[in-house]
């Protein structure tokens, strides 16, 4: 088995960046998300995020291109939240996104800051480097 300790931040926005990702089945969306990123054989460290737009830190073994697996765990989530839970308009995701590589020692500041993405855009105290917008294609 090969060894590898590789440690990514990704994030990507709703369509058109709309506050689309509701409280009511936020959690619900984060779990679909851990739980393919889980079955395609990933580490998932932390989801969170807030209405427009999610973070997953997690470890991709180096097998995995992380254009493949972002666009998998994408067209997953976006699937279950407009084919399973009934909503009244249709939820997207825009087709860019976002990565960052950090070290081992980064990884625990790295998972709080996702853990409490409310708390950080409500105080103002994002981190620029992991909130970078991504512009609309």
């Amino acid at each position: 088995m090969p060894f590898w300790r590789l440690f990514y931040h990704m994030t990507w926005g709703t369509k058109g960046r709309a506050p689309l990702i509701e409280a009511t089945f936020e959690e619900s969306l984060h779990n679909v998300i851990a739980g393919k990123a889980a079955d395609l054989g990933v580490l998932v460290h932390a989801v969170g995020g807030i209405e427009d737009h999610v973070h997953l830190v997690a470890s991709v073994p180096p097998r995995i291109a992380l254009s493949d697996f972002i666009g998998q765990v994408k067209g997953n989530s976006s699937h279950f939240v407009n084919h399973e839970l009934g909503l009244f308009h249709e939820f997207g995701w825009q087709a860019e996104y976002g990565v960052v590589s950090f070290g081992g020692r980064q990884l625990d500041t790295v998972v709080k800051y996702v853990k409490n993405q409310r708390q950080h855009h409500a105080a103002g105290t994002i981190m620029t480097f992991l909130e970078r917008e991504v512009a609309e294609k």
